[in-house]
């Protein structure tokens, strides 16, 4: 819900805090204790949508927001492999932009990680700025899991959360990179410089649409006196704490179900030739598809005229839409 304020100005004043609708009281707290973060945390909620969004461009549930809470509709009330993903993404876009705030000099509460000093066993020495992950992890945790701590982890559905949570968060930290600038005559790269840089955010949504794909079907399960989510089928393999888990089915998305914050597939655009998800046979639903014809100017034949212009030809050419009925 954050992500969709665009009426709240910079969040700066604690008084901001108390009106922000979906928060539990605890994140208010702190909200308050640490407003200059929460501007990253916006950015995250962000981000978290729109890489959902981007993910799931030719699926039948295409992460499409509502304008009330949860801004995900029922969808994510649910424990469905959707409510998952979004738990996920969502845990990554806080802690993600958390870090990218800290190592650009935002906050004054973190810089960049300089525990990561002196030379590394491939020869280059470390140095730079290195995204201070370890903080933006933190953070995550702190404000997105208090949710479920707070309404106490042992039932599935908290369970549930705070596992898909870390693996948003494990996304990130398992695909960190090193990145390097060479130094010497002319860029002989005589010895290089090198800091850790978290992935771009289009791999973490792409590592946990993966994660989507194959998630694992849970139930709770009790070890000794702890409660764990063990996989429904015991013939599947244990999940890791990469991995994300899901406790019921998803409904078709189908059929446009308001109530429940399904939009349907009537009217989306499809693809006529494909047979995966984004095909018309399964995009539609088996309803059938309209085909509308379209002209499309593009420009073409592009010269460089000197100096310094290009001038380009309209190219007129028709295409073909489909959407389903």
């Amino acid at each position: 819900y954050l992500a969709k304020l665009s009426s709240v100005g910079s969040i700066s004043e604690e008084e901001t805090c108390e009106k922000l609708k979906g928060l539990i009281q605890r994140q208010v707290q702190m909200c308050k204790r640490n407003l200059e973060v929460m501007d990253s945390v916006r950015r995250g909620a962000q981000l978290a949508i729109e890489e959902c969004q981007y993910q799931f461009r030719n699926r039948r549930w295409n992460c499409s927001t509502l304008d009330t809470l949860p801004v995900f509709g029922k969808v994510v009330t649910q424990g469905t492999r959707e409510a998952a993903f979004v738990y996920a993404i969502s845990s990554a876009g806080v802690a993600f932009a958390v870090t990218r705030a800290c190592s650009s000099g935002e906050l004054d509460k973190c810089g960049c990680d300089r525990t990561v000093q002196g030379g590394s066993p491939q020869g280059f020495q470390w140095s730079g700025c290195s995204d201070n992950i370890a903080y933006g992890v933190a953070f995550s945790q702190s404000f997105v899991d208090i949710r479920e701590r707070s309404k106490g982890a042992s039932s599935n559905r908290a369970l549930m959360n705070l596992h898909n949570n870390e693996a948003g968060r494990k996304a990130i930290l398992n695909n960190m990179r090193v990145e390097c600038k060479c130094h010497g005559v002319s860029g002989s790269c005589e010895f290089k410089t090198c800091w850790k840089a978290m992935p771009p955010f289009r791999k973490v949504g792409s590592v946990l649409k993966e994660k989507f794909d194959g998630a694992t079907e849970v139930e709770q399960s009790e070890v000794g006196s702890t409660k764990v989510l063990v996989p429904k089928n015991s013939q599947f393999k244990p999940h890791t704490d990469e991995d994300l888990v899901y406790l019921d089915s998803s409904p078709d998305f189908c059929d446009h179900d308001l109530k429940n914050g399904v939009l349907g597939t009537s009217g989306r655009q499809c693809n006529k030739t494909s047979k995966a998800i984004d095909g018309c046979e399964l995009m539609c639903c088996g309803r059938g598809f309209h085909t509308d014809e379209v002209e499309v100017v593009e420009r073409c034949s592009c010269k460089f005229h000197w100096c310094c212009s290009v001038k380009c030809k309209p190219c007129h050419r028709v295409v073909e839409i489909h959407t389903c009925r």
